[in-house]
């Protein structure tokens, strides 16, 4: 594990596009956006019901920004639901230089309960790098135990001529410990998001796709779960929200530090732990019980 960075992770407070158009720094080495989703959620700042062209066209706009801004051999990560996974695909694949790279999928096992259609359990991490130069990919950063090896105890794993033994890199649908929803009553939550990502799903990210010392952006910030996890993995970073409230609650979050034990295995000796704030869970997608 990387030992943390000097410098502390730096959030400010704006509107992402008018940042990115007067970036004058270097370029990020990654960039991880979770965007509003457009459904209606109670953020404190942003409108989540824009008309469907006028979400598209700002869509459009942050991406553009983003591809340009990210250095050549960069990689740019999308968390988004299924209503927008294949606009955002389309316009990174036809419409900008990108090149996609994996379309994973961050499972988690309850949803909102409904009676018309399936439950939506999942939504989409979308892996893109920019052409110019070698993409950076740390396998041995997030290689796991192969079920092969350890649930069906297959001797060939063992025996394989390229890769770890009896490890593989992990699936394109994440699941599992560390990988569920952040609800209520979980370690990691923070009182003012009901709609917060996992510190286990940015670890992959990070780890996997940038370097200790490496510029990371995010135009989403939110809870700050990216910047708490860059840091903590010696990584520079720069986030930015529109709300100040969101922007306050993530540099406190930071100096608590992550709550997953294995990233704070690389935290200084003492570092404080971070307990999470518990708060009203408040469902996603549509109205109804857990399923």
């Amino acid at each position: 594990m990387p030992p943390t960075t000097t410098s502390s992770p730096e959030l400010v407070v704006g509107d992402c596009c008018k940042i990115m158009r007067e970036w004058a720094r270097e370029a990020p080495a990654l960039i991880f956006a979770d965007p509003p989703f457009n459904i209606g959620r109670s953020y404190d700042i942003c409108d989540d019901r824009l008309p469907k062209l006028e979400y598209e066209n700002f869509t459009r706009e942050w991406l553009d920004l983003a591809c340009g801004l990210l250095k050549p051999g960069g990689a740019l990560w999308v968390n988004i639901p299924d209503e927008w996974a294949g606009y955002i695909q389309y316009t990174l694949t036809r419409l900008t230089p990108m090149v996609m790279r994996n379309w994973c999928i961050w499972h988690y096992r309850f949803g909102q309960n409904t009676r018309g259609r399936f439950i939506s359990s999942k939504v989409h991490a979308l892996y893109f790098v920019k052409p110019g130069a070698p993409w950076v990919w740390n396998e041995e950063a997030v290689l796991e135990p192969s079920d092969r090896a350890s649930k069906y105890k297959d001797k060939r794993t063992h025996n394989k001529k390229e890769g770890a033994d009896g490890m593989r890199v992990p699936l394109d649908v994440w699941y599992g410990e560390g990988f569920s929803r952040i609800t209520g009553n979980n370690r990691e939550r923070r009182a003012l998001h009901d709609n917060q990502l996992p510190e286990a799903y940015l670890h992959r990210v990070i780890s996997a796709t940038s370097n200790p010392g490496d510029l990371v952006f995010d135009p989403f910030s939110g809870s700050g779960t990216s910047a708490v996890v860059a840091h903590a993995l010696g990584r520079r970073f720069v986030g930015c929200d529109l709300s100040e409230t969101y922007v306050e609650s993530a540099k406190a979050r930071v100096k608590m530090g992550p709550v997953l034990e294995e990233l704070r295995a690389g935290l200084p000796a003492g570092a404080p732990h971070a307990e999470g704030v518990a708060g009203q869970r408040i469902d996603h997608h549509e109205a109804g019980g857990p399923a």
